[in-house]
């Protein structure tokens, strides 16, 4: 991984690819490639950089003139960060050029073949062992050389494909990481992610895993790695060109992080049902008898989806009354689960092409179990293989770390719980309080964004920090998860985050005055438990930071919250705590947008 860009039309290519490369920057990466040709200068130009895609930039001749190329931003698994390693990589002949998200398994025994029949290795990658296995095929059709190679590929691909002797075409592989196609006018696009194609069309094909495709500047086609013929239908993406920008923002993370209010008002338009208290979730497949036959759920999802999960499982569990919990989809793919007809399970991801959550959904579909979908873009990977589910409407959302497709998710598994709730034995007046409830959150999303100054204020006072502790209770704990993680992804400080209850049982040998802690401490039924966590951190000098509804006398400082139903605080409290990861890694002069390691969209395991 990470991304992916290729064109063949009449234009000039390398500016067209390089921002393309731009447009992914995101994803997070650690070096870039491009390679080239045209129908008049046949041959293939290659330029590669560690770094930035300005870095690549600045080493692209004047003249580097062609109509057809690929390229790629590279985030190192086999290999370190390198111009070697980066992407495309040539066999040694130049003819054959390959760009590859994704992992190799068999890539060592692979390699070890290759080398005893005399293939000299460039790089440490594994996406090298594609391009020798194209290059030493024996197939007349660039086609058949792809389809040959990929037979005795093992593991994740999303691959793209240039041949010096078939410089008419370029042809793309997936298996587990995502391909687009962008389809104009006498041009054709591909990319791992539409963000690189949003500027030039809206007309998109996504592939299905063990689809493949060949492009020409006039005309495509997709077919099966076996060869059959498959039938590809455009389809218009929702998103424009100006939801990717900055639109007058610093940074990605802050626009983002203040178009909450926005984005919770799109995840709620058009879905409450005022006359029976309830909601219309179309797209959940799911009627009121099988809703009713539901004996328990469980919700798998990586990192911020795995904490909005574990939300959306007391969500589900106090308004429905269902049995609920949430696991990481890494940890639960592995350990030969039992799969039961009765319990309903539900897959969240961001980017709906998460590969630990997507290859979770596959396993469960192949044992027979119901599996929706959570996710923000339309079309992807998880939103086809489950059997419903339940779209975020959260927009582009450009940052590596989620803000706020992680808040349009945990709202969007308040309408289920909702849902569910009203078809059991959730009461009208119930259903009204928790529809009032979500009325109100853009407008108290808006009320914490104002307090914007002061957050940043009490940032820059605890980034001097070496180490945090964040606790919550119940509800709380989620949302201590979620802003530890922020923290750590951003500002780079160690932070851990602990139920409360927990304190006594070990972490209270942690606290200190250099070691604060930020406390979730709603005003609700465990109100008065939460102020005893701080009375024993207090006897232990230890600094603390309250997020609450109202001033907490034990902390040193207090970020105070608007108050809505119980049910739906966590919603609003981990909105001040992104800002505080914002601003603690703002004053420790961090690249927000990309932070170091990280990745975006993770499409390998």
């Amino acid at each position: 991984m990470c991304g992916i860009v290729g064109y063949i039309g009449k234009r000039d290519v390398a500016p067209l690819l390089l921002e393309g490369l731009q447009r992914l920057e995101y994803r997070g990466y650690d070096s870039a490639g491009i390679v080239i040709t045209s129908p008049k200068a046949p041959g293939l130009k290659m330029v590669k950089a560690k770094g930035r895609v300005r870095d690549l930039e600045a080493r692209v001749p004047k003249r580097f003139a062609g109509t057809t190329g690929i390229a790629h931003t590279r985030w190192a698994t086999h290999g370190a960060p390198s111009d070697i390693n980066s992407h495309p990589h040539l066999d040694p002949e130049n003819k054959v050029a390959v760009v590859h998200n994704g992992i190799v398994d068999n890539a060592a025994e692979l390699r070890a073949k290759l080398e005893a029949d005399g293939v000299v290795f460039a790089s440490e990658t594994d996406t090298e062992v594609i391009t020798h296995l194209i290059a030493r095929s024996q197939a007349e059709k660039l086609e058949e050389k792809v389809r040959e190679a990929l037979k005795v590929v093992e593991g994740t691909y999303g691959i793209a494909v240039m041949h010096a002797d078939f410089s008419d075409r370029i042809v793309v592989a997936r298996n587990g990481s995502p391909v687009v196609l962008g389809i104009g006018e006498k041009e054709m696009f591909v990319a791992s992610d539409v963000a690189a194609l949003i500027s030039h069309t809206r007309q998109v094909v996504t592939l299905d895993d063990g689809e493949m495709a060949t492009l020409k500047a006039d005309d495509f086609r997709t077919y099966t790695t076996s060869g059959t013929r498959t039938t590809a239908t455009p389809e218009t993406v929702e998103w424009e060109a100006a939801s990717y920008d900055m639109g007058g923002h610093d940074t990605y993370m802050h626009k983002e992080i203040s178009e909450q209010s926005d984005a919770v008002d799109r995840v709620l338009r058009g879905r409450i049902d005022e006359k029976f208290s309830t909601v219309h979730l179309g797209g959940l497949n799911l009627d009121a008898r099988e809703a009713r036959g539901i004996r328990r759920v469980k919700i798998l999802g990586c990192g911020t989806s795995y904490h909005a999960g574990m939300i959306g499982a007391s969500l589900i569990e106090g308004l429905a009354r269902i049995p609920a919990d949430a696991e990481p989809a890494s940890e639960f793919r592995y350990r030969n689960p039992v799969v039961d007809p009765d319990t309903l399970y539900i897959a969240v991801s961001q980017s709906g092409e998460t590969y630990d959550v997507l290859a979770a959904v596959q396993e469960l579909k192949r044992k027979g179990a119901r599996v929706l979908g959570v996710v923000n873009v339309v079309g992807s990977a998880i939103a086809r293989e489950a059997d419903g589910g339940v779209y975020v409407h959260a927009g582009p959302e450009v940052c590596v770390v989620s803000t706020k497709c992680f808040t349009n998710t945990v709202v969007a598994f308040g309408l289920l719980a909702l849902h569910l709730g009203r078809i059991r034995d959730l009461s009208v007046s119930d259903g009204k309080r928790i529809i009032e409830g979500l009325r109100k959150l853009p407008a108290q999303i808006s009320e914490i964004l104002e307090g914007e100054a002061e957050i940043k204020k009490l940032a820059e006072e605890y980034a001097g920090a070496k180490s945090m502790m964040f606790i919550g209770r119940v509800r709380g704990y989620p949302v201590a998860l979620e802003a530890s993680l922020k923290l750590k992804e951003i500002s780079y400080i160690h932070a851990e985050a602990y139920p409360a209850s927990e304190l006594k049982h070990g972490p209270l040998a942690l606290i200190e005055p250099a070691l604060p802690t930020v406390a979730i401490v709603p005003d609700d039924e465990l109100l008065e438990k939460n102020r005893a966590a701080l009375e024993e951190i207090k006897a232990r000098s230890g600094r603390i930071l309250a997020v609450a509804h109202r001033e907490q006398e034990k902390a040193d400082h207090t970020i105070v919250v608007p108050k809505n139903e119980n049910e739906l605080d966590p919603i609003l409290m981990g909105i001040p705590l992104q800002l505080f990861a914002y601003h603690t890694a703002l004053a420790m002069g961090r690249d927000i947008d990309k932070p170091r390691n990280l990745a975006k969209s993770v499409t390998v395991e």
